[in-house]
């Protein structure tokens, strides 16, 4: 190769590295100027993003100056007439404790343990309802069982205010009162119990008399069937034990209808406390030498244990005591159906079909409970004519198909038991029947 040829061949592949080095030069500006101009662009949507923000923050709180310093809200709650709601401050005591099923005393004293609970602070767009109108308004719908709208109607509230006030005041009422209406008698009140089931009733050594009722409801969406009972409705069950003055010691409520009262007397913190012996002191009483602890009388349906007395069943095959031992503790297990009966009768949302949602029956029916005994305490009279229309709400339970088998300490109990109804005062029956005809 001549060195023209060689000198040509170099300087070819010096202006080709030449030409590249510039290329890379212009693609490295390019880049560096597309970087430059999106930075740009990226900084003014932030400033523009953060203007708008900062525009919306006034906007916002202008709007809230505005109406923080405007009098009064243009339209906070619909303009409702109250006339018949003032009206009842005019009402005379009868009138009184036949719409709201006590007196004004006993409302008053209600309305005063709820106070803390209910009250609402006044602001200055609304004033708030009254303790006793809260009141008032949870009493109407469960003494009637009308539906909401009627209720919002005549107390001059909102549909959805009348059903939020009765539930809260429910939830109060069962917050603040169950544990000082409802509870295992102790002390002298269980003396005095004991006492006034042998002296009211005839019937030794006894705390309470247990027995069940149905509540009914609509049918709800979740295992519908379980609560299909044998009477043929939806319903909830009430297991309740009752003292010798028709009040409420122990409730158990919840159950779907279809259940057996055993089983659900089996699955009650009340037997789980009898079985281990926490339910009642060990006083006993010697009959024919053999000391008798203290029970409570069951109908047929329930087991027979140490502190479950229930009477022998039925057939041809009863000895006359025996027969009388049965018509004894009927006649004690009879305050039971008393109390159901002036319970339903008092709060018919009980006694009619009860449309409350499932997951408020249970304290809608112990808040019932609650009033009634109450009630039964400050000695509130029940109208006559509300009794007429009211069942006692039980039925007789059906011997067998409980979980739990009849215990030998309950029958031998149950025999000494007879042998001293031999000896009871003749005169007991007489007393007894003037009482039940006071209560019903």
């Amino acid at each position: 190769m001549s060195a023209a040829m060689l000198a040509l061949l170099c300087f070819l592949v010096r202006f080709a590295h030449i030409r590249w080095e510039n290329r890379v030069i212009q693609i490295t500006y390019e880049h560096k100027k597309r970087l430059r101009r999106l930075k740009r662009r990226l900084a003014w949507r932030r400033r523009t993003l953060l203007r708008q923000k900062i525009i919306r923050q006034h906007l916002i709180l202008a709007t809230l100056l505005t109406l923080q310093l405007s009098s009064e809200r243009a339209c906070w709650t619909k303009p409702r007439s109250r006339i018949w709601w003032e009206s009842t401050s005019a009402w005379a005591d009868t009138d009184w404790k036949r719409n709201f099923r006590m007196g004004r005393d006993t409302f008053h004293y209600l309305c005063e343990q709820l106070r803390p609970y209910l009250e609402r602070q006044r602001s200055r767009y609304r004033v708030p309802l009254t303790v006793e109108h809260r009141v008032a308004v949870a009493l109407w719908r469960l003494s009637t069982n009308i539906e909401y709208r009627s209720v919002s109607h005549l107390f001059g509230i909102g549909l959805s205010t009348a059903c939020m006030i009765t539930h809260e005041t429910v939830s109060a009422i069962v917050h603040v009162l169950k544990s000082r209406f409802i509870s295992v008698p102790g002390g002298t009140a269980l003396r005095d119990v004991i006492n006034g089931f042998r002296d009211r009733w005839g019937f030794p050594q006894c705390a309470g008399a247990i027995d069940g009722t149905h509540v009914p409801i609509i049918a709800p969406h979740v295992n519908r069937a379980d609560y299909y009972n044998r009477k043929g409705h939806y319903s909830v069950i009430l297991q309740a034990v009752v003292d010798h003055k028709l009040q409420f010691w122990d409730i158990n409520v919840g159950w779907p209808g279809k259940v057996h009262d055993a089983r659900v007397f089996a699955n009650s913190t009340l037997f789980q406390k009898g079985q281990s012996g926490r339910l009642f002191p060990p006083w006993t009483e010697e009959f024919h030498g053999v000391g008798i602890p203290i029970s409570i009388v069951a109908d047929a349906a329930y087991p027979l244990l140490p502190w479950v007395q229930k009477p022998h069943p039925e057939g041809h095959g009863l000895t006359q005591d025996q027969r009388r031992y049965n018509y004894k503790l009927s006649r004690a297990r009879m305050c039971v159906e008393g109390a159901f009966g002036r319970l339903k009768a008092r709060w018919r949302c009980l006694l009619k079909r009860n449309d409350h949602n499932i997951s408020k029956i249970t304290q809608v029916v112990t808040a019932c409970c609650i009033l009634h005994n109450i009630c039964e305490n400050r000695g509130e009279e029940l109208e006559p004519h509300l009794l007429e229309d009211v069942a006692d709400g039980t039925e007789e339970g059906i011997d067998g198909g409980g979980p739990i088998p009849d215990h030998g300490t309950g029958q031998e109990i149950r025999r000494i038991k007879i042998n001293v109804f031999l000896n009871f005062p003749h005169n007991q029956k007489r007393q007894t029947g003037l009482l039940m005809r006071q209560i019903y």
